[in-house]
């Protein structure tokens, strides 16, 4: 990764813990983490890998155009793709799963990136839903921050982004053809000579990745799974809450959960440092949480949702025997190449 990209997402998280945790103090966030009952992390990891499989049974579901690989042997992979994600800056897990892919099951990395594509562009309009859902709940709120009232603008605005996309994908795996002499026009014109094989080859690999979309069964199938994967990590979001002192409405979560994930698509440290924190936050002291409890409730959610994931692709990622460094090297170098 470029040093500037990684030192721009370490600024960005700065600013965002700034923000996070300015006017607050410290002794009573230390004490709200010595209150909370630890007890509701157990149901809480529970719902969270089931979550975790139904994001391995979205992939598996996408992957069969290319190749019908068990969900069993998939999972691993995920998990060792959330683990990149938590410990790499700029999302590199993705790049990291598509490579496991390629070596253990021998789909094309072009062809994978683009259904890990897919994923998050239905991720996205599920996290946008969650926040149109609640529009009318968030109206209600007071900050004296400009975060909360810029909200509505940025979902706007985000949903313009994310339907785009569907659309244009969706159009691309309608239209394969078109989309193929439309990409090749594109290389002709404006990659070098010497570029044109391999970037015609990668756009080949690419659109056979959008071939889970030709149908809209296929397409309502992906929305469904997702739309579980994100209700059930707002599950998680409740059990952790019930370790701490204040409560709020199961829909206030699915909001922070919506506003929270859409954030973290911003450049970031490694693990979403500030950018998860920050939003979850500002949120929750609009509902009525004191500062110092929501900064409590925030740092264990956000470790159950780190720690767990990351150990388990760490193991499995150690099974496989593959350096992580040089399969991060080998990742980036053959997602250039046309084989």
């Amino acid at each position: 990764m470029k040093r500037w990209q990684l030192w721009l997402g370490i600024f960005i998280s700065v600013v965002f813990l700034y923000f996070a945790l300015r006017g607050l103090q410290l002794d009573k966030i230390w004490y709200a983490l010595k209150s909370a009952n630890y007890l509701w992390l157990f149901p809480s990891i529970t719902v969270y890998f089931l979550a975790v499989w139904v994001r391995t049974w979205r992939w598996h579901y996408l992957l069969r155009p290319l190749k019908k690989i068990p969900a069993t042997k998939i999972f691993p992979i995920i998990t060792i793709g959330y683990m990149g994600n938590n410990i790499f800056p700029a999302r590199a897990g993705e790049l990291l799963r598509a490579f496991i892919l390629k070596i253990k099951e021998t789909v094309s990395i072009s062809s994978s990136l683009a259904t890990i594509i897919i994923e998050r562009i239905f991720d996205g309009i599920v996290m946008l839903a969650f926040v149109f859902l609640n529009l009318p709940e968030l109206a209600k709120l007071n900050s004296d921050s400009g975060f909360i009232s810029s909200i509505q603008t940025l979902a706007f605005w985000g949903a313009l982004a994310f339907l785009g996309a569907v659309i244009i994908f969706i159009l691309a795996a309608l239209l394969p053809h078109l989309t193929a002499q439309v990409m090749f026009w594109l290389i002709e014109h404006l990659l070098p000579k010497t570029w044109h094989k391999t970037a015609s080859s990668i756009c080949n690999r690419f659109l056979s990745g959008l071939e889970s979309l030709r149908s809209p069964r296929e397409a309502i199938m992906i929305l469904i799974s997702s739309v579980i994967i994100w209700l059930l990590e707002t599950v998680k979001y409740w059990f952790v809450m019930q370790a701490f002192p204040f409560k709020v409405s199961f829909f206030a979560l699915m909001l922070m959960n919506g506003i929270v994930n859409l954030t973290t698509t911003l450049p970031s440290a490694p693990g979403y440092i500030g950018t998860f924190d920050a939003p979850s936050i500002a949120l929750l002291q609009a509902f009525g949480v004191p500062g110092e409890v929501a900064a409590g409730y925030t740092l264990v959610l956000h470790g159950a949702l780190w720690l767990p994931i990351t150990l388990v692709g760490a193991y499995f990622f150690m099974r496989m025997g593959i350096d992580l460094s040089s399969a991060m090297r080998s990742a980036n170098k053959d997602r250039q190449d046309k084989k």
